[in-house]
């Protein structure tokens, strides 16, 4: 997993609770490297996952909100450095459809060796998206709250559902309902 996540999760963290509470919780977490991460690096998602839950220990948080959260930051962040992934789309469901089909292209012309999850598209009605997501790295509320947070983005209100998708290993279906533009 690019190290780009694991800074901004903690940056994330240092926003919430402050740069000493972040050192304590990185120290108590027992992680294989001590905590220092650089944006250009790769490193193992169960790390990510033993920050989400050492931090979800300390503030009393879910580990699963913590994830929606920082799906929130992320899309703050890819907003800020990357405006041009959101040129041209006027809706979520634009942006939703390009994830794979534009951005990830560009990330991996930049990050080769980046192992990117999959996200198929379908709009099921005129206000209904499926999202189909599949990885192998256990962070289905961190998808959320990027889908969360895009939907916000572009000023919509919407009902999210998801569940597992049958049939298929590592794989959960978002359903989006926009109820509001």
């Amino acid at each position: 997993m690019k190290g780009v996540v694991f800074v901004e999760l903690l940056s994330m963290a240092e926003k919430a609770f402050g740069e000493d509470v972040v050192d304590q919780v990185i120290e108590k977490a027992d992680l294989a490297n001590g905590g220092g991460y650089t944006a250009v690096g790769n490193y193992p998602c169960e790390e990510l996952v033993k920050i989400v839950d050492a931090f979800s220990a300390h503030s009393g948080l879910s580990p699963e909100l913590l994830q929606r959260k920082f799906g929130h930051w992320m899309m703050d962040f890819f907003g800020k450095h990357y405006p041009e992934f959101f040129t041209g789309k006027s809706t979520s469901f634009e942006m939703l459809e390009a994830v794979d089909q534009e951005i990830h292209v560009e990330v991996l012309k930049l990050y080769p060796e980046a192992e990117l999850p999959r996200f198929e598209t379908e709009r099921t009605g005129e206000r209904q998206l499926e999202m189909v997501y599949t990885s192998p790295r256990p962070l289905v509320s961190f998808c959320q709250g990027l889908i969360e947070a895009c939907v916000e983005n572009f000023g919509e209100t919407a009902e999210i559902a998801f569940e597992a998708t049958p049939d298929q290993s590592n794989s959960t279906t978002f359903t989006i309902d926009v109820t509001d533009t």
